[in-house]
This record gives C-alpha cells, structure tokens and sequence, in this order.
C-alpha cells in the first residue's frame, strides 16, 4: 500500500542524491545525546556488589569505584579521571539496569 502522506525525505551518498520516505520508528527513534564524562552508568545490567567510595571522596584515575555482578563475572568500575565523588547513586546487593548513573563526579 501507498502512503501519500508520508514527505519524502532528501539524502546524499557521495555525489548521488536520493529521495526516501522515512519511516515513523525512524521519526521516533531516541535521539543521541553526547554522554556526560561526569557520570558513570552501567554499560550491561547487574547486581552491585561492592560500593569502595562514598561522597566526597577524592579518587585518583584508574582506581576501583564499585564491583559489578553481571552474567556469573564481578567487573571493576574504574574512575575515568581525577576527581572528588559528588554522589554515589548504588548500594551493595542493589540490582540496577543497563545505562544507571551509578556515580557522579565533581
């Protein structure tokens, strides 16, 4: 079937130009949005546990912030930078899933 009322929709690969009609689970696709390097989330979902920091606390780059349980393998969170811990947003036992703010950096 044919949808009218779709606008067709300009795009170009190399020094070809096409037209194309954009489907509505493009249209209300999430936009991407730069990631904050002042938040650490969880890349896969898991069970916290171990918390090593608390608030206020200055940490040095590459030390561990938390343990993270996920598919039978404890992963290290590492601290990306220097900094000081503005928040941490876990407990131990805590189940959390994919892309949680788990810490918050100064």
């Amino acid at each position: 079937m044919k949808d009218d009322n779709q606008e067709l929709v300009d795009f170009q690969i190399l020094s070809l130009k096409y037209k194309t009609r954009l489907t509505r689970k493009f249209k209300e696709r999430k936009k991407y949005q730069a990631p904050n390097p002042k938040e650490v989330r969880s890349v896969i979902p898991g069970t916290v546990t171990e918390v090593k920091v608390k608030k206020g606390q200055k940490v040095k780059e590459g030390e561990v912030l938390l343990l993270l349980e996920a598919m039978k393998m404890v992963n290290q969170i590492h601290m990306p930078f220097d900094g000081t811990i503005k928040k941490v947003n876990v407990e131990k036992g805590q189940k959390i899933p994919k892309n949680f703010v788990m810490v918050e950096i100064d």
